[in-house]
């Protein structure tokens, strides 16, 4: 396995890659890496020559310093991990300045209004620094084909209208939900979470199936309501926010309409650690 810290010999191989008209793939990471993100690396192995791990952790998609600071940095951990894995993987572990030069910030982008509800909407600035990372990692990769899991839905989304306005030749691919033994999507921020407190997160997941369930029978009105009274006295999390959404739209639903598909969204604390997760609303889906 190949570690790059910089982008002109990572561009060095990849053009000698392209040359044997190899397919290469990339899985963008922020590291502290999980099974989670194996399951990404894992599903673009199966379908590209050669796969390409980024881990940076980016400053210009964080809204809060204190956040960036608290975020797991575990190189060699995750290069361990990831030789465990597959030995045919490269891994390009860009400093900052490598990346943005002596300039950290953030292109400013219209997503459509993809970047303004939810995440967007309790992050200022958050897709800002998202499609600011992704289109710098895809110009210097140039890869065919990148991965994203679902758990970060509305990224995905976003990276798929980066596409659309850009124009870059890349093929978006979501991967499903990782989740832990008790129902908990799978995250870097999971390790902070205590014994207990890991635990009684499974609840964010409890809640979204619950949803599902009442999604064939009752309005959204309803579920939304039931679902901050489920959270109003919990021990231990504290809900951000609750949405159902069209999935391509993103917009908040006012009633179901025939032939479109939603998903549920949840974001929650534990203590000042922020949990996400989502799931299909629609059994097509």
């Amino acid at each position: 396995m190949q570690v790059f810290k910089e982008k002109t010999p990572l561009q060095a191989a990849i053009k000698a890659a392209k040359s044997k008209a190899e397919t290469i793939g990339l899985v963008p990471t922020m590291g502290a890496l999980h099974q989670g993100h194996l399951s990404l690396v894992k599903q673009a192995l199966e379908v590209c020559d050669q796969v390409i791990i980024s881990i940076f952790v980016n400053p210009t998609q964080f809204d809060n310093p204190k956040d960036l600071e608290k975020y797991p940095r575990t190189l060699p951990e995750d290069i361990k991990l990831l030789e465990e894995a597959s030995s045919n993987l490269w891994v390009f572990a860009p400093t900052a300045n490598e990346l943005y030069g002596d300039n950290i910030s953030s292109e400013q982008f219209n997503f459509d209004g993809l970047e303004q509800v939810m995440e967007g909407k309790h992050r200022k600035g958050h897709f800002d620094g998202v499609g600011t990372i992704v289109k710098r990692l895809f110009e210097i990769i140039t890869p065919h084909k990148a991965f994203f899991g679902e758990k970060d839905f509305q990224q995905l989304q976003i990276v798929r209208k980066l596409i659309e306005k850009t124009g870059l030749p890349v093929e978006i691919i979501g991967c499903p939900i990782l989740r832990e033994d008790n129902g908990l999507a799978r995250s870097s921020r999971n390790e902070r979470l205590n014994t207990n407190e890991r635990e009684k997160a499974s609840f964010i997941y409890q809640t979204l199936l619950k949803v599902k369930e009442l999604f064939g029978t009752k309005s959204a009105e309803y579920i939304h309501k039931w679902v901050k009274e489920q959270f109003t006295n919990h021990p231990v999390l504290k809900l951000e926010y609750f949405e159902i959404a069209d999935t391509r739209t993103l917009e908040k639903i006012n009633r179901k309409r025939k032939g479109n598909t939603y998903r549920a969204f949840i974001a929650a604390y534990v203590d000042d650690i922020r949990l996400i997760d989502n799931i299909a609303l629609n059994n097509e889906e």
